[in-house]
């Protein structure tokens, strides 16, 4: 018989738009984000930019809000980010002519 899941149990879906972005090298960026969907914690993974077929996996490894490290960014919140792993290339800074490029992924589990 299997336990019955909680809440806790199902990966938390979470989303960043990028204001603006900086390559870093091939497998790191930095970048100016606001937290739409979370809050996003340290260690979660992205493995989508919304309206693209592009495949994209990336980790969170920091976040500075206020030019402090913190664990988490809250919905509304904007903060910088650093995100290493494959499809950094394919992240774009906002233009006065494009919205916001967003990221999908999940919250690493407790």
């Amino acid at each position: 018989m299997t336990e019955p899941l909680t809440p806790s149990s199902h990966p938390v879906e979470v989303e960043l738009a990028i204001d603006q972005v900086t390559i870093v090298n091939p497998a790191e960026a930095t970048a100016t984000v606001r937290c739409m969907l979370g809050p996003v914690r340290c260690g979660a993974r992205f493995d989508r930019i919304r309206d693209s077929t592009e495949a994209i996996d990336l980790e969170l490894t920091q976040i500075l809000a206020y030019h402090r490290p913190v664990e988490e960014l809250d919905p509304v919140h904007t903060a910088l980010v650093t995100l290493r792993g494959t499809g950094v290339q394919l992240l774009t800074s906002a233009t006065p002519s494009s919205r916001w490029q967003a990221i999908r992924g999940t919250n690493p589990r407790p």
